[in-house]
């Protein structure tokens, strides 16, 4: 099937042309008549599915250009409401919507003056729902509603900002939800503010053929050697190595250039401009290897990535499907490669209990052990891959992209993230 021939606006289909794009994806062939219809979906799918252009090219012809705000697309991260603006200006070339980005960490006063001329807005929860308790977003005259990565804004606990985002819209919009899962709050929206959605799945996992996962057992003290072993001797063209703390990521990424790895961190304490510089950096090859968060990397999408190394496990499964999905993409074969400490094996057995995916364990090679500097005034052999409580749980205080309101009862965050 063709773009042209499922019923999407002429001026669209010439501007996918110009990217190169004519045959749509699993996902956009399978959503985009039903979106066409004016029918509510779930979208089921996994990350770099194509799903920016499966709920973008359908709803373009809906804006009608200086009618105020009638589409907005709420994402969990700024680095994916970044990319969704940049795909959406891309296919929207000919009919030229004002389009706006809204998240936090930068100046509201500009956000407000273009909030006032745009016809698309793409932005985070937090940020939007303060734009809209201030009256400066007027959702009256929206006719679609996108919830981008709706499951991740849940773990994240923005469920709260996303209702209230959807009260102030329309009862008659569309609304378009995508997520890799359905849980429980994502079936509280779909109940309390959806009006029949379709239910569509795409390829839920990685390909298989594709993407080669292993994983290493080794010493807490000779993590960061192996790390240092396997980057050198792997020789990645583009190499993304995911912690699981803002903490870990900085002090990594500084002992990976020590050892002459060109290195740089990305996590969601840092400032707009850097993140921007460093990812921009590292489409184009430099740095070659990225240390990074899950969060801070939730909305990267790069080309290119031939290896995933995950330095430390993540307590949530789905979010190491994430990981190493950031390989193997487009047809092309990729590696992702798990550094499993005693601390890191209940993470990992969760993964492997929810997801059916191979992962092959191999024999530890000698490798040099090789000095680490914590960044606490003291260097040692190896390292300890973490700053961890005596109960092996990251301490609260480097979880990424916390604000400095703390936790309810059951760890379950009462407040959004600083975004």
């Amino acid at each position: 099937m063709k773009f042209e021939n499922i019923g999407i606006n002429k001026e669209v289909v010439k501007a996918l042309k110009e990217m190169g794009i004519e045959e749509p994806t699993d996902i956009q062939e399978k959503t985009i008549p039903e979106i066409l219809k004016g029918n509510d979906i779930i979208g089921i799918s996994k990350t770099g599915s194509g799903k920016t252009f499966a709920f973008g090219t359908p709803v373009l012809d809906k804006i009608k250009n200086g009618q105020g705000i009638q589409l907005l697309v709420v994402v969990p991260v700024r680095e994916l409401a970044e990319q969704v603006a940049k795909e959406l200006r891309k296919c929207s070339k000919y009919l030229n919507p004002t389009i706006a980005v809204i998240y936090g960490g930068v100046s509201m006063d500009p956000q407000q003056h273009n909030l006032r001329k745009a016809d698309i807005i793409v932005g985070t929860p937090g940020r939007l729902v303060d734009h809209l308790n201030r009256r400066n977003l007027n959702l009256s005259k929206i006719k679609v509603v996108v919830l981008d990565e709706a499951d991740k804004m849940a773990t994240m606990g923005f469920i709260e900002d996303v209702e209230e985002l959807l009260r102030a819209t329309p009862k008659s919009r569309q609304t378009l939800l995508f997520g890799a899962t359905i849980s429980e709050e994502i079936a509280k929206l779909r109940d309390r503010y959806m009006n029949k959605p379709q239910v569509i799945k795409s390829a839920a996992h990685v390909d298989e053929t594709l993407l080669n996962q292993y994983y290493y057992d080794v010493e807490q003290k000779e993590k960061f050697s192996l790390l240092v072993h396997l980057i050198k001797k792997e020789k990645p063209k583009l190499g993304i190595v995911f912690c699981s703390t803002r903490r870990n990521t900085e002090v990594v990424a500084k002992n990976l250039q020590k050892y002459d790895i060109e290195a740089r961190e990305v996590h969601g304490k840092m400032g707009q401009a850097s993140r921007t510089k460093v990812i921009e950096g590292f489409h184009k090859g430099k740095p070659h290897i990225l240390v990074a968060t899950a969060v801070a990397a939730r909305g990267l999408d790069i080309k290119n990535v031939t290896h995933v190394f995950n330095y430390d496990i993540p307590r949530n499964a789905e979010e190491y499907i994430h990981q190493v999905g950031r390989t193997a993409r487009a047809g092309v074969t990729g590696k992702a490669i798990s550094l499993l400490t005693q601390m890191d094996h209940a993470n990992f057995s969760a993964v492997l209990r929810r997801y059916p995916v191979k992962v092959t364990k191999l024999p530890i090679e000698e490798f040099e052990k090789i000095k680490f500097d914590s960044g606490k005034g003291n260097q040692s052999y190896g390292h300890g891959g973490g700053f961890y409580r005596r109960d092996n749980r990251p301490r609260r205080d480097n979880r990424d992209n916390r604000n400095d309101r703390r936790f309810g009862r059951n760890d379950k965050p009462r407040v959004r993230y600083n975004l």
